[in-house]
């Protein structure tokens, strides 16, 4: 499976979206390559991608792609990762 964290400026806050992507992807159980990337990146990353985690603001930028966007509302909030992520890998 591969996921794709989303920002929109340059790394940083889609790093932070992998990582807590990644500890609640090891929780489940579930083997998955999370890759971060900003805006520019993502459009071409998503075509390949499972599911694109991203903010509310950033999903339309996307554009039509076949992975399945997923918006986070809180990149710090374990609990709402979790609940979305487990919604969309079962």
């Amino acid at each position: 499976m591969k996921i794709v964290a989303v920002c929109g400026m340059g790394i940083g806050t889609s790093v932070l979206l992998k990582m807590n992507a990644e500890k609640v992807l090891t929780s489940l159980g579930v083997d998955a390559d999370v890759e971060a990337a900003d805006i520019g990146v993502a459009r071409g990353a998503a075509q390949t991608a499972d599911i694109v985690l991203t903010s509310d603001e950033l999903a339309p930028e996307i554009g039509d792609v076949p992975a399945r966007v997923i918006i986070i509302d809180n990149f710090f909030d374990l609990d709402e990762i979790t609940d979305k992520l487990t919604e969309a890998v079962n």
